[in-house]
């Protein structure tokens, strides 16, 4: 239901958004504007930092379609962002994510288009529950796990492909992405480090989220996540899941249950009512706001380090 409805807005924004494309013909795009100076088109903040980082002081203007505030997986298209689309030099989108993004870029005339998961292997879509057990289903992400970016290692390969990417379509700049993209490189492997440091030695290895976006973290460094909802935070989990998560968090002896910026709290404070647990911010790092615990990637990831250290009692 969800995937046809984003069919009907995109169909319905497309022709919109064709509409005020042939108003706009003899105008100059915002690349031809800027010279050599690529435009790009990220589609959530992970994607734009990557990008914002690689081209550094370079020229290239750099958008993102999912703004602050707003749900990457449920994201919806306007009929500009979509005209916004065509006018780009490269379109970098994880395919899996956002369906209305998947079905409007096909035919969106972008110049060029890259998509992250044919440069990464995406992790199967599962927090080791059966979908029984979750009271909800995991179709609009298909078969894999999309929230690579809690990976470092994943993230730094996406890094290096999008300066590859860019200097192969701008070659006078390639040096500056190459160079950019490796101090970027080494700040995520500095991140890497502080989290396997941080998270050697810990009470428990489990931990209790409502949105299950932490498989990548939680394999990395040898942790258990436990989702009450699925990789869709918007999923309202079943009485039975809801019961198993109660006898898991016994079982672990967990103390807190986290919830993300993004979404309501609720699910969360009623489970550690119940239980009486604390609850906290672990955030997935779909976008950043004013209640994100951090202003950017990095200072996201060291904050979610903090709160998995306190919750488990890490020394």
């Amino acid at each position: 239901m969800v995937l046809m409805n984003a069919k009907l807005r995109t169909s319905l924004a497309v022709a919109a958004a064709a509409t005020m494309a042939l108003a706009a013909c003899g105008s100059p795009a915002s690349s031809e504007a800027g010279g050599d100076a690529p435009t790009i088109v990220t589609s959530f903040y992970p994607l734009q930092w990557a990008t914002e980082r690689v081209v550094g002081e370079s020229g290239a203007a750099v958008d993102v379609l999912t703004k602050p505030g707003a749900e990457a997986h449920g994201l919806e298209l306007s009929p500009q962002q979509i005209a916004s689309l065509g006018k780009a030099d490269l379109v970098i989108y994880l395919e899996g994510l956002a369906p209305e993004v998947d079905a409007v870029i096909p035919g969106s005339g972008a110049k060029s288009v890259m998509n992250v998961a044919d440069v990464i292997t995406l992790a199967p879509s599962s927090d080791g529950h059966s979908h029984d057990e979750q009271g909800h289903e995991d179709h609009d992400h298909g078969d894999f796990d999309p929230h690579f970016w809690l990976d470092t290692e994943r993230m730094g390969t996406v890094v290096t492909a999008i300066a590859d990417e860019l200097a192969t379509s701008n070659p006078d700049q390639a040096d500056t992405y190459r160079a950019n993209a490796e101090a970027t490189v080494k700040e995520l492997n500095t991140l890497d480090e502080e989290y396997k440091t941080g998270l050697a030695n810990c009470e428990r290895r489990e931990f209790i989220t409502t949105h299950a976006a932490f498989q990548y973290l939680a394999d990395r460094y040898d942790l258990e996540e436990i989702g009450i909802s699925g990789v869709n935070p918007d999923a309202e989990p079943s009485p039975a899941r809801i019961a198993a998560v109660h006898e898991e968090a016994e079982l672990h002896g967990v103390t807190t249950i986290f919830f993300e910026a993004l979404t309501s709290p609720a699910v969360a404070e009623s489970i550690a009512g119940d239980l009486g647990l604390k609850t906290a911010v672990l955030d997935p790092l779909e976008g950043i706001t004013q209640n994100s615990p951090g202003d950017d990637y990095p200072s996201v990831m060291r904050a979610n380090l903090e709160a998995l250290r306190s919750a488990n009692d890490c020394s």
